[in-house]
């Protein structure tokens, strides 16, 4: 696959918004994330690359992925695969990366409505915990709290 991880740069932040916008396209294609990049570019730059660790998944020189964790907290806040790349092993690869980065446990949602995401995270030996639906403060969709622990 010729994949590598290695740390986020700030020149990465261009190819890791379209990205972002690219994998939720294709997994909600009737919700408009081109109107929330400004948001999201936003959220990026003053809250997640301050408080975080982001790591990049390399496929020759192009950004297959990245994954967002808090080495502190274990929140997974992001985690995002080039949509041509699902099912190749990179979202394991990044989420094995979070898991070393923050190795007494991950919390991350997920949307309910996001069946893809659910059957990987408990694949790969995420739970959900609880049975309580919070709404994603941004979208307004149900998510549910999973989490890892070693």
């Amino acid at each position: 696959m010729g994949v590598v991880l290695r740390a986020y740069r700030d020149e990465d932040l261009d190819a890791a918004i379209n990205l972002w916008r690219r994998a939720w396209d294709a997994t909600f294609p009737e919700i408009d994330f081109a109107a929330r990049l400004p948001w999201f570019q936003a959220h990026w730059v003053a809250d997640l690359v301050p408080a975080n660790t982001i790591r990049i998944a390399d496929r020759g020189g192009e950004m297959a992925g990245f994954v967002v964790i808090n080495p502190s907290t274990g929140y997974l806040d992001q985690l995002a695969v080039a949509p041509e790349l699902w099912r190749k092993g990179i979202a394991e690869l990044l989420v094995d990366e979070a898991k070393r980065i923050a190795p007494s446990g991950i919390v991350l949602h997920v949307n309910t409505e996001n069946a893809r995401a659910i059957r990987f995270y408990e694949r790969i030996g995420f739970a959900r915990v609880g049975e309580d639906i919070e709404r994603n403060p941004f979208s307004n969709l149900p998510t549910w709290r999973y989490a890892w622990k070693p």
